[in-house]
Parts: structure tokens; sequence; C-alpha cells
């Protein structure tokens, strides 16, 4: 009995399904515009090869619940033997209409080993500009009310044009529940306001007040972006708690304080821990192998350029002029940026896990010193008409730089249980300018 099983789509749609609506089912799941147009022309594909039975059925219903009739077929001896033998690899995904969907993804070139896939962004800043443009004028208009929708469309324009496996991310948030929580923590900065400017005492006791309610804040910020971020349909989620935030905001930076400084990295890479460890995908869960020593590592080499610039701006002061001193302490500034830039983005990625795959970044600190200083002058000499093209280039370079490497197929993952999250915490932390990224 054959143990590898293909899935066959035959042409059919599920009875009731009209196209337009199997199209938007298709390319909500990931297939781009040319493979759902190959799909629906009616010729015989195969969608997915050398599966279990398991496996393969999984696929089928997938695919049902997205209006295509698919089928489960064994394949035989000749067929299993010709997709292992020339290389030993896994098989390329067989396609009569030579169109792989990416929604059953590239499998791997080894099969005991990594092949990377290199993460890719599409944007492009005159087609973004448009976006950009009318979210500012509506703005306008609505005196500030449009911001909730002003924010989902912007993050889904950068989520749908970041491609991994040639398959979209997704942004799912509903600028209604972002409204309500934006209308809360707007009534929370009005009272804030008030209290500051006429009852002192009463704005005290409300800081005080907010000091416990940061943790929560910057928790349910990380939750509420990543059950709203998706890719092939399977949401991300964040698992980390209240008094995990407490630790990371006030108790490791307070200790760092009080030993004069040496334990920032520490601090640091409980910081970075906070933010990644608790990451989700479905319900596989991100790793990050960062040692306190690597941290420590980065910080001393960051200390060692900033220390030599600061000392031989002082000789050369001395020796020729004091200007260039001045000159050393902007180059030795420059350099810390871009350690901050590139230099710890690539550490914690490169640290990064998910089950079996890794990731890898490479981001130059020159080039992304260059790029951010750069796209500051265009902006203020555009008077800001340049902020689009300058986010679409960081992006840009941001994902050319950045590679999953993965171990065997991605469909490997399960989605877990849908979870729910508000937006208060999310937007109390947009008008308290509590500034969140993970890296």
């Amino acid at each position: 009995m054959s143990d590898s099983f293909k899935v066959v789509f035959k042409g059919e749609l599920v009875p009731g399904m009209e196209e337009p609506a199997v199209r938007g089912e298709l390319l909500r799941l990931g297939f781009d515009e040319r493979q759902v147009q190959s799909l629906l022309t009616g010729r015989q594909v195969t969608i997915k090869s050398n599966l279990d039975a398991a496996k393969a059925e999984r696929y089928r219903q997938r695919l049902q619940a997205a209006g295509l009739i698919t089928e489960v077929v064994a394949e035989s001896e000749t067929e299993q033997v010709m997709a292992v033998a020339p290389s030993r690899r896994e098989p390329v995904i067989a396609d009569t209409a030579s169109s792989a969907p990416p929604y059953v993804g590239k499998t791997s070139a080894s099969a005991s080993g990594r092949r990377s896939s290199r993460i890719r962004f599409t944007g492009d800043g005159g087609e973004y500009f448009g976006i950009w443009i009318v979210n500012i004028l509506l703005l306008i208009v609505t005196l500030g009310f449009y911001a909730p929708w002003a924010k989902v469309r912007n993050l889904q324009y950068f989520y749908g044009h970041t491609l991994l496996e040639d398959t979209s991310f997704q942004y799912l948030a509903d600028p209604w529940v972002i409204f309500r929580g934006r209308l809360v923590a707007l009534v929370a900065l009005v009272i804030w306001s008030v209290a500051s400017s006429f009852f002192p005492l009463v704005a005290m006791g409300l800081l005080v007040l907010f000091v416990p309610l940061l943790p929560w804040i910057i928790a349910r910020s990380l939750k509420f972006h990543a059950i709203n971020s998706a890719y092939r349909n399977i949401r991300f989620d964040y698992t980390g708690g209240y008094w995990q935030a407490v630790q990371v905001i006030y108790l490791w930076p307070l200790l760092a304080i009080l030993s004069l400084g040496l334990l920032i990295p520490f601090s640091a890479q409980r910081w970075y821990h906070f933010l990644v460890g608790n990451m989700r995908f479905g319900a596989s869960e991100f790793n990050l192998n960062l040692s306190v020593g690597a941290v420590y590592m980065l910080f001393l080499r960051m200390l060692g350029v900033l220390l030599g610039c600061a000392a031989l701006g002082a000789l050369l002061g001395e020796v020729v002029h004091e200007a260039l001193a001045f000159v050393l302490a902007i180059v030795g500034y420059l350099a810390l940026f871009g350690y901050l830039l590139a230099g710890i983005h690539n550490l914690v990625m490169n640290a990064t896990t998910l089950e079996s795959h890794g990731f890898e970044s490479q981001l130059g600190k020159r080039r992304m010193l260059w790029i951010y200083l750069s796209n500051s002058a265009l902006i203020m000499l555009t008077l800001g008409f340049y902020t689009p093209w300058a986010k679409v280039r960081m992006a840009r370079y941001r994902a050319r730089c950045t590679q999953m490497l993965i171990h065997g197929d991605l469909d490997g993952f399960v989605a877990g249980q849908a979870q729910h999250a508000g937006a208060v915490g999310l937007e109390l932390g947009d008008v308290f300018d509590v500034g969140i990224s993970l890296v």
C-alpha cells in the first residue's frame, strides 16, 4: 500500500460557491492573482505531492473550505521513486498548470538540512504616497478621528507587501476596535491634562496610578499587534504577562542604574527575551537563544568605538586643532547609532528560532546609518513629502537583509485557538507615547 499521497484539483468548484467568492478566499489564503487565475481555468493541477495521509487530508479540507473540490490520490511507487531518486531532495510541487500556489509553500532543498528563504518587500514609494496623502487629508477633515483607519491602512500596506515564500503577511485589526480603545485613551489624556493644569495633587495621584498601569499597557499592546498579524491565515500571538513586564520595565533597569550601568546589557537581554520568547505563531513558540555574554560583547564593542573616537578626538584636538575633537565626537556618536540601528537587530534576529526554523539578519551598520540620515535630510528638504519613499526604502532594505532558514515544510504549523484582545492597551500606549519595538 502506498504511504505517499498527493492533492489533486480537477477544476471543479464547491456547489454554491461563485467564482468571485472563491477568488477572494484563495487570495485571502495567500495565492496571488496569477496563481488564482491558473487554478480557475478548469485544468487539472497537482497542488501538493509526497504527503502522508493526514497532511494530505488537511490540505484537502483547507482547499474545500476555500471553494475548491480536491482529491487525495495515492502516488504510485514509480512516482515516489522519481520524486526522491535524483538528489535525495524533497520533491518540487508538481503542477500541470505550471503555477504552484504559495499556500502549500516550497519544500526544502535537503531532507536533513535547512534552506534559506529571503524576505521580499514589494512596496513602491509612489504607490504608498497615494495611501499616505489620503490618510493625512482624511485625518485633517475628520479632526483626527480617522486615525485608526489610517493606522490599519498603513500596516496592511506594509504587511501585504512583505513576502516570505511568495506569500504576504496579513494585518487583520478592525479599525472600530482601535477606535473604541482610542476613545478611552483620549478620555484618560483629557483628564490628565486638566488635572495637570488645575489640580496638581490629583495629577500626582494619577501619575502614581499610571506607574503600575504601564506594564499592562505594554503587554496588551504587544498582544494586540500579535494576534492581528497573520501569515498564511495563521495568526501570531503574544503570551507575556503583567509580572514579566514589571520586571523588564522596572526591576532590571533599576538594578542597571544601581550597578552604575554594569547591568545594562543584562537588562537589555531580559527585555528581548520578554519580547521574543513570548511570541507564538499558531501553536508554535518562538525562542531566543541569546546569552548575556553575547549582549555584553556587543555593548563592549559599542563602548570601545565610542571611547576610541573620544580619545582620538581629544588627542587630535590638542595636537592639530580643537575642531577635530568635535568631528570625532560626531563620528563616535554616528558609529554608536549604527550599532543601535543594525547591530542589536542582527544579534536578536540571528538568535531567534521558531521550532526547527531559524532566522538570519545581515543589516549593515554603515548602510543603515546612511539610509536613516539621508532619509531624514530628504524629509526635511521636501517638507515631509518624501516620507512615503523613506519608509518604503527602509522597509525594502531591512527585508532584503533578512531571511528565514527553513527546515522541512512551513505547513507543518497548526494554528492555535482563536484569540481576542481589546485595543485599549495599544491605544493608551500610543497616546502616552509608550514606544514598543521588537528590536
